[in-house]
């Protein structure tokens, strides 16, 4: 068996083991019971407060195939089971050019392989250049029907206006210690 980082054995990896963000649970998990989830998310909040790890999870409650909606993610069906491929992590402190974007704006176009969504999960989104942020615009504008975008960042006043204004915006708090 490979060896699992402590991060990753413990992370929640359905909304009833998350801790916390009690609200925004509630907000997103709504997203999915009404079918109201939207083309793109804004996670912004505290250091350690949960963003990437509730992104992650709400990603795989929408392509989750269970029946029941307050059931997902379930944890069984294909989608939640097998190495999604769907759900794409892409590391913005590392990737912040516009040549970056571009290689996403390609790869957008390919629709999903197991679930309805292409979900794309942008971490440090803050670490964007100018540029970069203006292509990333014009994907949130007008992206594929198949594809989802959620944005993490602790520095929401980095985050120009206008993709702010395009983003359902999803605030974190800290987590208190006796949490």
């Amino acid at each position: 068996m490979a060896d699992i980082s402590l991060y990753n054995k413990w992370r929640p990896t359905r909304f009833d083991q998350f801790i916390g963000q009690e609200v925004t649970i509630r907000i997103l998990k709504n997203s999915i019971v009404n079918n109201r989830v939207r083309q793109a998310y804004l996670f912004y909040g505290f250091h350690g407060s949960g963003k990437t790890s509730l992104a992650r999870i709400f990603a795989s409650a929408i392509n989750c195939k269970h029946p029941n909606p307050q059931s997902r993610p379930c944890g069984q069906c294909d989608s939640c089971i097998a190495k999604n491929q769907d759900i794409v992590e892409i590391d913005a402190a590392t990737n912040t050019s516009i040549e970056d974007v571009r290689v996403l704006r390609e790869r957008i176009q390919y629709l999903p392989e197991i679930g309805d969504k292409r979900i794309y999960i942008i971490d440090e989104i803050h670490r964007f250049s100018g540029s970069a942020f203006d292509a990333l615009l014009k994907m949130i504008e007008e992206p594929p029907r198949h594809i989802i975008f959620m944005l993490a960042t602790t520095e929401i006043d980095k985050i120009p206006d206008t993709i702010q204004s395009r983003c359902i915006l999803i605030p974190f708090h800290p987590i208190p210690a006796e949490e």
